[in-house]
């Protein structure tokens, strides 16, 4: 009777993962991602310890994020070369659509950059306030663009006021375009990846790796 039971019990186990299994929506083939930042802020220690290394709080800081698709390298070729550098990225393939000139920069609805603070990039400011980022591919001359363009949370070819991912793009609505630093990284990097690298407590630098290379640019916060 309990060997029985324990049968009854194991098929109900199996019945019900295999249910979970088929019901359960697919993983996206690109998932959301975000990078964020804090800066212009100071270290205080508060009257109670906090839970944080060094048991202080960092008070008066500005948030800059990033947020975008992050597709997977998959064993492609993501940049190409030659003539065809760059043109995999681009959103090649969308029915009725040719490419557009710049690239998204991730996958899905355009790369969006909130900022709490001024931005300075070299000599050009970008205001605080939320813009789209796109990047013009060319070999080893990267250029990243801050752009006011709004964005399309589902993908509407009759919205002319907002895009989704840079189809539709125009540069009319830039706000700064800024040269990127290219480099070769010694490893591999699956899943394309916006950070904030060497940041100090002002400034730092903007980056997305994926594959073997990182694009940056460095900016000093205000």
């Amino acid at each position: 009777m309990r060997r029985t039971v324990s049968i009854i019990m194991l098929a109900a186990v199996a019945a019900g993962a295999l249910v979970f299994a088929q019901t359960a929506p697919p993983r996206p083939m690109s998932p959301p991602g975000s990078a964020h930042a804090q800066v212009l802020g100071t270290w205080a220690k508060p009257a109670r310890p906090a839970f944080t290394l060094g048991r202080e709080n960092y008070e008066g800081g500005k948030w800059i994020e990033v947020t975008y698709g992050r597709p997977l390298q998959r064993g492609r070729d993501v940049f190409g070369s030659g003539e065809n550098y760059g043109k995999a990225a681009l959103d090649v393939g969308a029915a009725g659509f040719p490419p557009p000139p710049v690239w998204r920069a991730g996958a899905n609805v355009s790369t969006r950059l909130k900022t709490e603070a001024a931005l300075a990039f070299g000599g050009k400011t970008v205001p605080a306030g939320e813009y789209s980022l796109f990047i013009d591919l060319k070999p080893s001359q990267w250029t990243l663009i801050v752009s006011s363009w709004p964005a399309q949370a589902k993908f509407d070819p009759q919205d002319k006021t907002a895009l989704w991912g840079a189809y539709g793009y125009t540069p009319d609505k830039d706000v700064a375009r800024i040269p990127m630093k290219v480099d070769t990284l010694p490893f591999a990097v699956e899943e394309l990846t916006w950070s904030f690298v060497d940041m100090t407590n002002d400034g730092g630098r903007l980056a997305l790796m994926w594959g073997k290379t990182m694009g940056s640019a460095p900016f000093t916060a205000r």
